[in-house]
């Protein structure tokens, strides 16, 4: 089964894909872990890419699908994946239809910009491993701590107040008419952001129709 998740930064894509993982059995592909990862590393496709994602501004279409196109041709994307921050604008749809690359049903995780706001200004990520927390919804078991290597936690800049608020805007303008184009194929699911975790994943397996 192949998944496509959709919603603002922040409604929750990645949460929701960790436990897509476990439940079907498949891998979670998210552009935003292997852009942050190839920063880290200095790489020549970290460096062009984080000139944009600094200032809130999408990553163009050529370095996004270049990244796509590798990880689902491996083996372990077999029987399934699930692509979260890709596609995010028209142009990287139909390129990824002309592609041949399947895509089953593509969920819409539904949250409202205030909310939006409010959860990115708690998210924590950790310096040294990279590991995601959130002040309230995910706490580190100590404050400032990763629970996993020890390591500091910060803020990182696309999660600042000033480019939450770009990022929304890009959103809203680049992102979400996907939602009518895959609503024409008959393959947009939509679920409700706004409840509990477990609520939100409980309502995405009903909607592509696999087991809670």
């Amino acid at each position: 089964m192949n998944l496509i998740l959709l919603g603002a930064p922040g409604a929750g894509k990645g949460t929701q894909a960790e436990k897509l993982v476990n439940k079907l059995s498949i891998p979670a592909i998210s552009t935003g872990n292997m852009l942050r990862e190839a920063i880290a590393n200095g790489t020549d496709l970290g460096k062009e890419a984080k000139k944009y994602m600094d200032e809130g501004n999408l990553v163009p279409d050529e370095l996004i699908l270049g990244i796509v196109a590798e990880r689902v041709a491996k083996p372990d994307c077999a029987n399934g994946f699930i692509l979260d921050g890709v596609p995010r604008t028209l142009a990287q749809a139909e390129a990824l239809e002309a592609k041949g690359v399947r895509i089953d049903h593509v969920i819409s995780i539904e949250v409202n910009d205030q909310d939006i706001a409010q959860r990115m200004g708690g998210r924590r990520v950790c310096s040294k491993c990279g590991a995601s927390y959130h002040v309230v919804a995910k706490p580190p078991k100590k404050d400032g701590v990763c629970d996993s290597c020890g390591g500091a936690l910060i803020i990182r800049k696309d999660d600042a107040p000033e480019t939450v608020l770009k990022r929304l805007e890009v959103y809203h303008a680049s992102t979400e008419v996907l939602k009518d184009f895959y609503a024409k194929l008959g393959r947009l699911r939509i679920v409700n952001g706004n409840q509990s975790i477990e609520g939100a994943n409980e309502e995405i397996l009903k909607a592509i129709g696999a087991k809670a």
